[in-house]
């Protein structure tokens, strides 16, 4: 028996990175997985590669409302129903504040903050109906504050009200709402940030490594076992909270 046998978990922006490996945890742990992404072929060839019993690759433009509503009801006509929402989709534009522009600013906010609206809305019906539903929201150690990132760091502490407003509101309902702020992690948009600062890559991990407790730099794999719990019913009691996996960084 599987941790989320007969659950269907959505997760978006998960061709790569932090959402596929939390779409993989899903998939191992019993889950019906529809990976969500803006191009459905990479979406789909994801999918294919969770090795899970049920899972479908679906593109959509989290920040469209018409795409969002459409991929929710093909994850619940394909799938048979919406249990689990994970809102990962995100993009960096980063820049000082004086150089960053109307668009940086736009694109950010869309993707993050009105994308996990729009998922949340769209979702919440089938959550409400069904008395029963989990909601993951995907913020950042860079909410407390990064330079270069004022957009970014707006979106994902706006994500940690959001997530508090949803506790509040659907838990009445059965639904538990809670987010995760990643701290460094070894993935695909963390190596081009590395580019971006004409840095090598490992020596840009060992760096960030030094800069926690554990000294050693997280991996999606250690964002989808938080996943995995606070989208059980283990964490049943548990909502509103943004849990900090960033091995400590932020505790000085």
């Amino acid at each position: 028996m599987g941790r989320f046998d007969g659950r269907v978990a959505v997760v978006t922006g998960a061709a790569r990175g932090i959402g596929f490996g939390t779409a993989k945890r899903f998939a191992e742990e019993g889950a019906a997985v529809a990976i969500i992404d803006l191009d459905e072929t990479t979406a789909a060839e994801a999918a294919a590669k969770l090795g899970a019993t049920k899972a479908i690759g679906i593109g959509c433009d989290v920040a469209d409302a018409a795409s969002v509503d459409a991929a929710i009801a093909r994850v619940v006509e394909e799938l048979g129903g919406i249990h689990i929402l994970v809102n990962n989709a995100g993009i960096t534009r980063d820049n000082l504040l004086f150089k960053l522009t109307e668009d940086d600013w736009d694109m950010v906010m869309n993707v993050h903050l009105k994308g996990a609206f729009l998922m949340t809305k769209a979702a919440q019906k089938h959550f409400v109906e069904q008395k029963y539903g989990k909601i993951l929201n995907l913020s950042s150690v860079s909410a407390l504050g990064n330079r270069g990132q004022a957009n970014y760091s707006a979106a994902k502490m706006g994500i940690q009200g959001f997530t508090r407003t949803l506790g509040i509101e659907l838990g009445p309902f059965g639904i538990n709402a809670n987010a995760i702020a990643p701290g460094f992690i070894a993935t695909e948009m963390t190596d081009a940030t590395a580019a971006r600062l004409k840095m090598d890559v490992e020596e840009f991990r060992r760096l960030n490594a030094e800069a926690n407790p554990v000294r050693r730099v997280g991996f999606p794999e250690d964002i989808a076992a938080a996943a995995a719990f606070l989208c059980s019913d283990e964490a049943s009691y548990i909502t509103g909270q943004t849990l900090y996996v960033d091995g400590g960084a932020k505790l000085g």
